[in-house]
């Protein structure tokens, strides 16, 4: 199995209908970096704002830009990555004591897609690991987390709402 099936199967795993959208690929330009993932970001949050269960709580949206979304996104270190993955995967944002799925089922796969993309990725989410503020990318309250090696890309995005 290929670098590409094998990502796209982990965060296939990670996903959780209604709840968790995943997205994995491959860039198309050679030299992709912020900008080329972002707009894959975009990308899932149009998915996500299709999907039935999401479009009466989001009535007349529209992804935030490519620029916006880029401004809204924090570096975060490799070593971070794996378990803030799982986490976007397992833990409900609203109700952290309510999970999606097992956390070590869920600490398994994210492990699994954070070594495929390797030591030299590159993490983003859009919160500040540090102090804990959200830079929401969706009228909902939201969590992403998505990383790149510069040829693939790995996407995670939970949604609730109160």
């Amino acid at each position: 199995m290929g670098v590409l099936a094998e990502l796209e199967a982990g965060m296939a795993e990670l996903s959780t209908p209604m709840r968790v959208y995943v997205a994995a690929g491959r860039f198309t330009d050679p030299e992709a970096d912020l900008p080329e993932l972002a707009a894959q970001v975009r990308a899932l949050l149009a998915t996500m704002a299709g999907d039935a269960a999401w479009r009466r709580f989001l009535p007349g949206y529209t992804p935030l830009s490519v620029p916006e979304i880029c401004a809204c996104l924090e570096p975060v270190e490799t070593h971070r990555a794996a378990s803030l993955l799982a986490q976007v995967a397992a833990v409900d944002l609203v109700w952290p004591s309510h999970r999606h799925q097992p956390v070590d089922s869920a600490e398994r796969a994210a492990a699994r897609v954070v070594s495929l993309l390797g030591p030299e990725a590159s993490w983003w989410t859009n919160h500040d690991v540090d102090c804990g503020a959200v830079n929401g990318l969706t009228p909902l309250f939201d969590s992403l987390l998505a990383g790149t090696d510069g040829e693939h890309f790995a996407l995670a995005l939970q949604i609730a709402d109160d």
